[in-house]
């Protein structure tokens, strides 16, 4: 299964990096692939490394002005020419998407992710993975939106919220027929 993994490329401490590692690590002795934005930098790079380290294939899609910063060495690296390009082609190369924790590019993405699954211009199960109750207050606005009718389908239709990687490994698999 191809993975795509929206998530920060920035330095950050061990709550949140040694989780990452722990799901790269699934996701490569799972034998799948990870989709990321081919950043060899902060959080996208313990990602990457986890993965490649235990067996899974790399696919990246940068953007032209980060390109400096792509990971050399991925099995494959596609640079998009922006950053709605690069959304489009980090989808379309996927089975599958997982938010992990982030900034404003990766609430962007996670956003306009699940707009498009609202309108049913995709069908991929979509993982918001809670790190260290990153986005329990995300969670909690989603459930409002859901409870006052502002969803047109229900909110588990819609995303899957994930405490652990293991249990985002676990629906995405479920929901491939994998397992």
């Amino acid at each position: 299964m191809n993975i795509c993994v929206f998530l920060s490329a920035a330095d950050l401490d061990e709550r949140y990096t040694r989780p990452a590692r722990e799901f790269a690590e699934l996701i490569g002795k799972g034998g799948h692939t990870l989709v990321w934005g081919g950043s060899d930098s902060g959080l996208m790079k313990v990602v990457a490394d986890g993965v490649q380290e235990s067996g899974g294939r790399l696919v990246g899609v940068s953007v032209d002005f980060l390109s400096e910063s792509a990971r050399p060495g991925a099995d494959e690296m596609v640079i998009a020419k922006d950053l709605a390009e690069r959304k489009a082609l980090l989808l379309a190369k996927s089975d599958a998407v997982v938010i992990m924790v982030g900034g404003a590019g990766t609430l962007d993405e996670a956003t306009e992710i699940l707009e498009l699954k609202k309108h049913a211009l995709h069908t991929k199960p979509v993982v918001l993975l809670n790190t260290a109750g990153f986005y329990d207050g995300l969670k909690q606005q989603f459930r409002r939106m859901d409870e006052e009718g502002f969803l047109p389908l229900p909110l588990t239709d819609l995303v899957f919220f994930a405490e652990d990687g293991v249990g985002a490994l676990a629906y995405l698999e479920e929901s491939a027929g994998v397992r």
